[in-house]
């Protein structure tokens, strides 16, 4: 393996190819148009993208990371995460890449003396500057997601979040903030966390879709136990249906019912409001299927 060297300016390194990992998925789709939208030359890699790209396989790491001066980094979301992510962050350092910009989430509760989140550990040793995202969760769920959109057409969202609130952000303000992080000085060394303008409960939100769609669309909450056999009942595996129920809990709890400032921080603007994605999105007809009863 040839090493590159670190010498080059910050001009020079948005000059050249950003690499952005996941860039078929929702944040990672968004970062590479944004940036393409800027004259950027984007390295889009995944396993079904431009470039194929695999956790699980080294041998795909080395071609994405030649020629690279920056890159947005979206972890694989398996239990050697962490590993994989040091390893690769230590390989981008040696090919010359001098920015990092890692999409994490607001911090995970975890039994005591555990690490939290140990993939933001590994960026930030890799030697690179580095940047880490922190975001509530997507608007984007409600509209991209299968198993809550499908809900949301069929007319009924079922989940055990109970009554509990979320600061949710559209992802084209994530990727707006990583961008920036990417091609702007400023921001190496900085973990953002990332939220929308106000705190929404799973049945305002459907209320609002409801109110763009002309719908009548229901939210049922559901204890942890009655809310894992739904969701198995209609094929989610029951692993995931646990995983599921830890996030939805969260809410429920209220644990990050806190509004962030870091795309006020970045952009120098307010964060979009979850009604003018919810416009947008009904326009699409994504929520018009299904056995949702028309508003009178």
């Amino acid at each position: 393996m040839t090493t590159k060297t670190n010498n080059t300016t910050a001009n020079d390194m948005t000059a050249k190819p950003i690499l952005v990992l996941g860039s078929t998925g929702k944040t990672g789709s968004r970062v590479a148009a944004q940036l393409r939208q800027r004259g950027h030359e984007v390295r889009g890699a995944s396993r079904k993208g431009p470039v194929a790209f695999d956790w699980t396989d080294e041998n795909t790491w080395e071609r994405t990371l030649e020629g690279v001066g920056a890159a947005y980094l979206v972890d694989s979301q398996l239990p050697d995460a962490a590993e994989s992510m040091r390893s690769f962050g230590k390989l981008a350092v040696a090919f010359g890449v001098e920015r990092l910009v890692l999409l994490s989430a607001r911090d995970w509760v975890v039994p005591e003396g555990q690490e939290k989140l140990p993939c933001e550990r590994a960026v930030r040793e890799s030697g690179a500057q580095w940047t880490i995202l922190k975001p509530s969760w997507f608007f984007q769920n409600f509209s991209e997601d299968p198993f809550i959109t499908g809900q949301v057409q069929g007319g009924e969202l079922v989940m055990s979040t109970g009554g509990g609130v979320e600061p949710f952000i559209d992802a084209d303000d994530i990727a707006e903030v990583a961008v920036a992080a990417l091609t702007e000085e400023g921001h190496g060394g900085q973990a953002y966390e990332l939220s929308g303008p106000r705190l929404l409960s799973l049945a305002s939100v459907v209320d609002e879709i409801a109110r763009a769609t002309g719908r009548v669309i229901t939210y049922r909450p559901l204890p942890a136990g009655e809310f894992a056999a739904h969701a198995v009942a209609q094929g989610v595996p029951e692993e995931f249906a646990g995983l599921l129920n830890l996030l939805y809990g969260w809410i429920a709890e209220g644990r990050f019912a806190t509004l962030a400032d870091g795309v006020q921080r970045v952009l120098g603007r307010e964060p979009r409001d979850f009604e003018a994605y919810v416009r947008t999105a009904a326009a699409t007809g994504v929520w018009g299927g299904g056995g949702g009863v028309e508003r009178p």
